[in-house]
Formats: C-alpha cells, structure tokens, sequence
C-alpha cells in the first residue's frame, strides 16, 4: 500500500490516494498500527482521499485509536496540498468533503511554485449544545463551572464539526499537567462524543498560545479545528478581536472569524515529508486485529 505523510503544524498524517489503489484492510483497524509511532510509520491519524462527485476529493480521517474524526485544520490542508502537487487539481481553489460537510481551499505559493501556506474555510462554529454535543448550559456554554479532581474548571464548548472543550488559564500552557488534565476533559460525561481539549492563555488581543489534547489520539503539536474553537471562544468572551494568530508547540496558525459571513478561516503550512510503501506484515498486524 502506497502512502505520503506529510503534517500541518506538526499534526501529522499518513495519506492514502484511494483514487489509485483500494485500502487493503479496514481504516479502522490499519489506522492504530500505521500511526503507531516507533513501530509503523508514526502518525496522529490517517486520511483517506477519495473520488467525490461534487468535490475535488472526499477525505476521511482516522485517529491513532482507530476512531473516526469528523474534521481535521491541519489534515485538510495537507490534503489540499497532495490534490494540486499530484496534478490532481489545477489550483489554486480546491475543494474537498469532509464529514461535515464541502470546504474551500486556497493553496498559495511563492514566486517559485513552492507551496507556502494553504487557507481553509472552516465553516461556521457550532454554538447549540444539543449538536456540539454538550450537556453544559447556556448557547453557547460559555466558562461554565465544572468540578474536577476536588477543583474547579471553567469549560467552554464550542463544535467546528467536532467537539471541543475550551480551558483558559493565566499561566503558560506547557506548565499545565495536560495528561492528566487532557483524558479527564475528553471523556468527562458532559460530553457524550468525547471531546478535544484546548488549553488556551491570551498573549494579548491579537495573540493565543496553546495545547491540544485530541480525542482519539493524545496530545498533538497542533490541532487545527482546536486552534478555531479557541479562537472563536476567546472573541466571545471578549478577550481577543475576530482575527487572531494562535501558536501551538508545532508552529503558528492564522485564524479570522468573519463578520460578514460567520465563518472561519484559518491559514497554516502543509508540508511534505516522505512517500513510501507499507510492508506487507504490518498490512497483516491490522487484518488480525479485533
């Protein structure tokens, strides 16, 4: 099986063009041997890119655990970035399908042809906590009180497809216990669906520093629909603007929640790092697994 890994911001992804070979296994028993680091390739998921009828491609994400993701910043970009080097897609514009639903994908270069940066509408956030899903009050649940470990945590919720558990703290975020912090959140039961986590400080009014627990695969260098719900929550409570640049341990996003159409646009690199082929014995580890 052919692959491409390539990562945005750190979050990295093995690619499988499904337009020129059919998956031999099921994704979601060959993600968790793929992107079991040390052991198979080393990956926070893997993407399928499939033919669509009304899109470019379709993409399907599977995280390390093998669970399926709804949507995927950073994926999508790495995604578009594969669709115009392939020749796939003429470009600049593409667009791609996700679960959620069609995006629009403007894939930049430099006066060499070197792509630089990939900018993705990420659609509008989700504020109901009926379709976040979250069993918090208010819409949206904003810094709701919520007892952790003989503490309190104020929790935010916000969907960009999927759902994210925003936190604020004062301190530095690489100071924040997040693996402990990270798994409570995530499967704390006010979030049916599980949740992402992100645990945000405010550098100032156009500045975020973060980290990113994610469901289904850990902490990750960057989480690109993490990096919007922060974004989206931090204008809310009024302590950013609508245009904000978010630094994650991976590298820096660029995120505008718009005005005029409600919407969020986030632009990031999306960086090739190799091609290869998987061996057949770890092709037969995920055909063995239950």
């Amino acid at each position: 099986m052919h692959f491409v890994k390539l990562h945005g911001t750190g979050n990295d992804f093995v690619c499988v063009d499904c337009f020129r070979q059919q998956l031999p296994v099921e994704p979601q028993r060959l993600a968790p041997v793929v992107c079991r680091r040390h052991f198979g390739v080393g990956a926070d998921g893997l993407i399928l890119i499939l033919p669509d009828a009304s899109a470019d491609a379709a993409m399907r994400i599977f995280n390390a655990d093998g669970s399926e993701a709804e949507m995927c910043g950073n994926g999508i970009r790495c995604v578009a970035r594969y669709l115009v080097e392939s020749g796939r897609v003429a470009g600049p514009i593409v667009r791609i399908r996700s679960l959620r639903g069609l995006h629009r994908l403007e894939v930049r270069r430099d006066e060499r042809g070197e792509v630089i940066a990939v900018r993705v509408d990420m659609g509008e956030p989700i504020f109901e906590p009926d379709r976040i899903p979250a069993e918090l009050p208010g819409c949206p649940p904003l810094e709701v009180p919520y007892s952790l470990n003989g503490g309190t945590v104020r929790l935010s919720a916000v969907s960009m497809g999927n759902p994210h558990c925003v936190v604020f703290v004062d301190e530095p975020p690489e100071t924040v216990p997040l693996a402990q912090l990270g798994p409570a959140l995530e499967q704390a039961g006010v979030f049916p669906q599980r949740a992402n986590v992100e645990v945000v400080m405010v550098v100032d009014r156009d500045r975020l520093r973060l980290r990113v627990w994610e469901r289904g695969a850990g902490e990750t260098l960057a989480c690109g629909t993490g990096a919007c719900a922060a974004a989206v929550v931090a204008a809310l409570t009024g302590r950013t603007g609508r245009r904000v640049v978010a630094e994650l341990p991976g590298g820096s996003l660029t995120l505008e929640w718009s005005e005029a159409d409600n919407r969020v646009y986030m632009t990031g690199p999306a960086e090739r790092v190799f091609e290869g082929r998987l061996d057949r014995s770890l092709l037969e580890q995920a055909q063995l697994r239950s």
